[in-house]
């Protein structure tokens, strides 16, 4: 960090910059900073506390961990988390891997299903009923699945997450859950706002992660089966600050062009 702080006192040409410049840069700094260390922190920290919701013998927490994990590393959707299965997925002991999303099992109740059940197996959102769409895994998310396999195994049809009697996970469930590991991982003063009070809310803060990475739109609008349009609609309030990095950027490549 010192060192990054050092560079910010000087311009491309080496000169120190005017002490406005240098505190304009600081202030994108802190910024960029201070919400890494949120959204890293408290995604992690309610995460743990997922695991130590209920007996550990239920483990109707630790079962899951890795559900709530594919919402917020991969921007999974909670009806595509709950279908996941292993047959999809390359899961390497090291580096990235990747889920095949291709089915969504959302709750809609017996008496709206044909099948009569409880959840309806669908295509992805706005897509053909037999369209696929490839998830990227970060590695941390990829070590998630593997130990929750090595522990619970998967359902006979092969879902990686499921409740102790092998059926699909209802979103009352993960939801109760949710809201119990709001209570153990949070600061009281957090609980009672509205700061990831949905599990959807972990797909939110991933597609808003991914856009303040840096992460090129088409790209991230792929990852989470959005267009373009609909993720920039929703999710450019979230790149605080990118407009210093903006021209920055703009102001490089014109100089090359010199």
């Amino acid at each position: 960090m010192r060192s990054v702080l050092t560079a910010l006192r000087l311009n491309l040409d080496g000169a120190v910059a005017a002490a406005e410049t240098q505190r304009h840069k600081h202030k994108v700094l802190v910024n960029a900073v201070r919400y890494a260390v949120e959204q890293r922190s408290q995604a992690r920290s309610l995460l743990r506390a997922v695991s130590y919701v209920g007996g550990y013998r239920r483990a109707r927490g630790r079962r899951l961990v890795g559900l709530f994990a594919g919402m917020y590393y991969a921007g999974l959707r909670p009806a595509e988390a709950v279908g996941v299965s292993l047959p999809n997925c390359v899961l390497p002991a090291e580096g990235w891997g990747q889920v095949t999303v291709h089915r969504t099992l959302p709750q809609a109740g017996k008496r709206w299903t044909d099948s009569k059940r409880a959840h309806d197996e669908r295509g992805l959102k706005s897509r053909p009923a037999d369209d696929t769409r490839p998830v990227p895994l970060p590695p941390e998310l990829v070590a998630l699945w593997r130990e929750s396999i090595d522990t619970f195994g998967t359902a006979d049809d092969g879902r990686l997450f499921f409740n102790e009697r092998g059926g699909i996970v209802g979103s009352s469930t993960y939801d109760r859950v949710w809201h119990e590991a709001r209570e153990l991982g949070l600061p009281a003063y957090l609980v009672c706002s509205p700061l990831a009070a949905r599990p959807y809310d972990l797909r939110h803060s991933a597609l808003s992660t991914w856009l303040n990475a840096g992460v090129d739109p088409t790209e991230a609008a792929e990852r989470a089966g959005n267009s373009v349009e609909v993720l920039m609609t929703r999710y450019a309030k979230c790149l605080y600050g990118r407009q210093a990095v903006a021209n920055q950027r703009i102001e490089a490549l014109l100089n090359e062009y010199q």
